[in-house]
């Protein structure tokens, strides 16, 4: 079960990394750090399409990563 469980998260984490570096950046310099506040401010919504989907899955892989963390823990002691 343990061994299985590293295996599982060691995949999970590798997922995490590559769809971490997949997403585009929310900015772009500084001219995108002073304009950032305004566009979220007012409900502009670059999340469409693929920067959504890899979003949802970054979520999932994170959740899914520490639900496993913790599982390793729990069956180690």
């Amino acid at each position: 079960m343990h061994a299985f469980l590293i295996v599982l998260l060691v995949i999970v984490s590798i997922g995490l990394i590559a769809v971490v570096l997949l997403q585009s950046g929310k900015s772009a310099g500084l001219s995108g750090a002073i304009s950032g506040g305004a566009e979220q401010l007012f409900g502009k919504q670059k999340a469409r399409g693929m920067d959504l989907i890899l979003q949802r899955i970054t979520v999932v892989l994170a959740v899914l990563f520490f639900l496993i963390t913790i599982a390793i823990t729990y069956f180690s002691a």
